[in-house]
């Protein structure tokens, strides 16, 4: 959840946590029109707030500085500033910071107040009780798919998931079914030429990814075969309610329980929910 916050906070000043994407910048920062130290300061806190997302527990200031290659005497009165506000917190002595208890309120505020997992909460309920199996709903940012809601399969062997996850765009059949709403152009300019490798199945050639995006617009669905947890499958499509596509829904399903008849039936229920939803969202 603590890097769903983030996200949230990093949305708002045009900035991700993507590899390379510290590029986007606002005018003000890139030394335009506006009020500079205003922007200047309102970005230091997002990166103060990422690292400490990326890396839970406390920190010393020295660590810290070192990190993020702050001047020490800024990135200190910035500390204490969100410590006195409650978005960071220390230890007993003062002298290490973590993230605190008011970042909870962001993520949580976004997740409350967006329509759209407002309104697939009832196809989120019928998909997990028709595949009894874990469900995700997420959104893209960047390269990467963020969780937004998800239903726990009704098994006892089942995957890891919570809200605010944030997983690889090309490695997940959430990340692959929202890809394939784009132009291949489009893909080439998002993805590096090598991606990363999660597992030993992760497609890692961007062409060859490019290839299966052709296959995933043709068939309708995606599919991560352990590509991004071994042991594990999934299946994912698009909510077409604009485009290109920015939220998926998924069903993921351990590889020792997947048979025939249960990849059809989830399959089936996967395009049942995306037509419910294309139908609900449109209306927004």
């Amino acid at each position: 959840m603590i890097t769903f916050i983030v996200d949230s906070i990093s949305a708002s000043y045009g900035l991700t946590r993507d590899k390379g994407a510290r590029r986007r910048m606002t005018t003000a920062e890139s030394g335009g029109s506006g009020a500079p130290g205003a922007v200047k300061s309102a970005v230091r806190t997002v990166q103060l707030l990422e690292h400490f997302a990326s890396r839970p527990g406390l920190h010393s200031l020295a660590d810290i500085q070192n990190d993020l290659s702050l001047p020490k005497s800024s990135l200190y009165m910035l500390l204490r500033t969100l410590v006195n506000l409650g978005w960071v917190e220390t230890d007993a002595a003062g002298t290490r910071y973590g993230i605190g208890v008011r970042a909870l309120l962001v993520g949580s505020s976004y997740i409350d107040g967006d329509e759209v997992v407002a309104a697939a909460r009832p196809t989120l309920d019928r998909l997990s009780d028709d595949t009894t199996e874990t469900i995700h709903l997420a959104r893209m940012d960047g390269t990467s798919v963020v969780y937004l809601a998800t239903r726990q399969s009704q098994h006892y062997l089942r995957p890891f998931t919570r809200v605010g996850r944030r997983l690889p765009v090309h490695s997940t059949a959430l990340g692959k079914a929202l890809l394939a709403t784009h132009t291949d152009e489009e893909v080439r300019g998002l993805l590096p030429r090598r991606l990363e490798a999660v597992t030993e199945h992760t497609i890692t050639d961007r062409d060859r990814l490019i290839d299966e995006l052709a296959l995933v617009r043709e068939q309708g669905y995606a599919v991560d075969r352990e590509e991004n947890t071994l042991g594990l499958r999934c299946f994912g499509v698009a909510v077409p309610y604009r485009t290109p596509a920015r939220d998926a829904v998924s069903c993921s399903v351990p590889v020792a329980r997947l048979t025939p008849g249960h990849e059809r039936a989830i399959k089936a229920a996967l395009f049942e929910a995306r037509d419910r939803l294309s139908v609900v969202t449109r209306r927004m």
